[in-house]
């Protein structure tokens, strides 16, 4: 009987048999509770802020982490590409630990802002670490199942995480929502620990692993892309403090300072993607666009629509948030859906299918507020926007390693967790620019999902784009291979 080890036995088991079981359990729970702890602090964060007299600080503790979590990603995808997964996951969650503890501990609003960089540091680069170790142990045919698995792991969260959070804070204190998830963490990664001790031997696809590869074949460090990344996670926090910069003298000054915040954050962030992802070139490139102007169009405009139901038709908050809970379960499903399909449904019509549903939903919630349309019509978008975010997002991870070769696998997945969180990051920023420009509540609103829906707009013209014409020859390993095979 052979080795169901073996690389070449390995790839007709499902993600939930030996030999992934643990690596998939593991795995998500670390992604799980990455994710229910970023939904927690929103719960949380106004009692944190009262009881710390913190209000100047409080938009820092959401947009710090975001800003640091690109420099870990970058870090991350070095560091990846030179030895390997297992030392960047270790030292990623070593310092999301470090982060949660310091948060959990404090008792100044500054002393939380220290922890929630630290933990949002270690926090992007678990992301890429994460994303390598998939793509040296789990065969190319499992990557659209353990990316389905990944997404339903940060859906979850969004069903319990706030509620959870509130009976904590309500009936502890506040601190054990950062503390609790300390002693989760642990046993998550030690399901992971043996795979990462014998990450010295070949990959999933029969490539020599990182850790084992010579010294001279090792990547160089990238201090440059470091640079750049710290230069983005600046311009993402600049412009988010940009939207409370006022000068009386000078009217115009919040636009200015957006404008160059944006202008710096995509000068910044050209050297951290590949080549031609900006100008939209065809394969890898408008893959990593693709991702981040999903992620723009979608977040932007998910933040507002519960505001819309509570201010416009008068929603209790529990009634609101329903509505993205919706979503989120439409989300999971699509997800699952396509992993089952595998390549039945190719990447692209995945990929092309998801924009078009997210726009359509953008566009409902436009028409509801400009036209005064019942309020079901924008919860009912809403839920196909989360099932064609299911759709898109799982498929554009596969796409990013199937485009890959070992030797890029961390930059790659780096940029692609870069792209996701800048865009994300940027539109929420502007779109607090948009809502504050205009006179009315329902202009506000209006402004705000007209804008999100152009960027959706934009990802459905860049969805054709995303085939393998733009991959690199040495990119054909057997992952790659599957992709064409579509």
């Amino acid at each position: 009987m052979q080795d169901s080890t073996l690389p070449g036995t390995r790839d007709a088991a499902g993600i939930f048999r030996p030999p992934y079981l643990w690596v998939t359990v593991g795995t998500c729970a670390l992604v799980f509770l990455a994710a229910f702890e970023s939904l927690a602090v929103t719960t949380i964060m106004p009692l944190v802020s009262r009881e710390l007299n913190g209000g100047s600080l409080y938009a820092l503790a959401f947009a710090g982490p975001m800003a640091t979590g690109v420099i870990g990603m970058v870090g991350a995808g070095n560091w990846s590409d030179r030895r390997g997964p297992a030392a960047p996951l270790y030292a990623s969650v070593a310092l999301f630990v470090l982060g949660l503890f310091i948060a959990g501990t404090s008792f100044t609003m500054p002393m939380l802002v220290a922890g929630r960089l630290v933990q949002g540091l270690g926090g992007g680069a678990l992301t890429v670490a994460l994303y390598v170790l998939v793509a040296r142990f789990f065969p190319g045919q499992l990557h659209a199942r353990i990316f389905a698995a990944f997404s339903a792991a940060w859906v979850v969260p969004s069903l319990v995480g706030p509620f959870a959070a509130g009976v904590v804070a309500q009936v502890f204190s506040w601190h054990w929502v950062f503390l609790g998830v300390v002693g989760l963490v642990i046993p998550a990664l030690a399901m992971i620990v043996p795979v990462l001790r014998g990450l010295d031997g070949p990959d999933a696809e029969g490539r020599p692993a990182g850790p084992g590869q010579p010294e001279e074949a090792a990547a160089p460090w990238a201090l440059g892309r470091l640079g750049w990344a710290a230069l983005a996670a600046l311009a993402v926090l600049g412009l988010n403090l940009s939207a409370d910069a006022s000068i009386p003298a000078f009217p115009g000054a919040t636009a200015l300072l957006a404008l160059a915040a944006v202008v710096v954050a995509l000068v910044a962030v050209r050297p951290l993607v590949p080549s031609g992802t900006l100008a939209a070139r065809r394969g890898l490139p408008s893959v990593i666009l693709a991702r981040g102007l999903a992620s723009a169009s979608f977040f932007g405009a998910e933040v507002y629509l519960p505001y819309l139901l509570i201010d416009q038709y008068s929603f209790p908050p529990t009634l609101a948030g329903l509505t993205l809970t919706g979503g989120a379960l439409a989300w999971a499903g699509a997800a699952a859906v396509q992993g089952r399909m595998g390549t039945r449904l190719p990447h692209r019509r995945a990929v092309q299918a998801g924009s078009l549903m997210v726009l359509a939903a953008i566009t409902l919630a436009l028409a509801t507020t400009a036209l005064h349309w019942p309020p079901a019509t924008a919860i009912a978008g809403w839920v196909l926007a989360g099932g064609g975010m299911g759709l898109l997002y799982p498929r554009l991870s596969v796409m990013t390693l199937a485009l890959s070769t070992k030797e890029n696998e961390g930059f790659n997945s780096s940029a692609m967790s870069i792209s996701d969180s800048l865009g994300g990051a940027l539109s929420l920023a502007t779109t607090g620019i948009v809502f504050a420009a205009f006179t009315t509540p329902v202009q506000s609103f209006a402004g705000v999902f007209a804008f999100t829906a152009a960027i959706g707009v934009a990802a459905v013209l860049v969805a054709p784009r995303v085939t393998t014409g733009g991959a690199p020859a040495a990119s054909c390993t057997e992952s790659g291979r599957w992709l064409h095979r579509e």
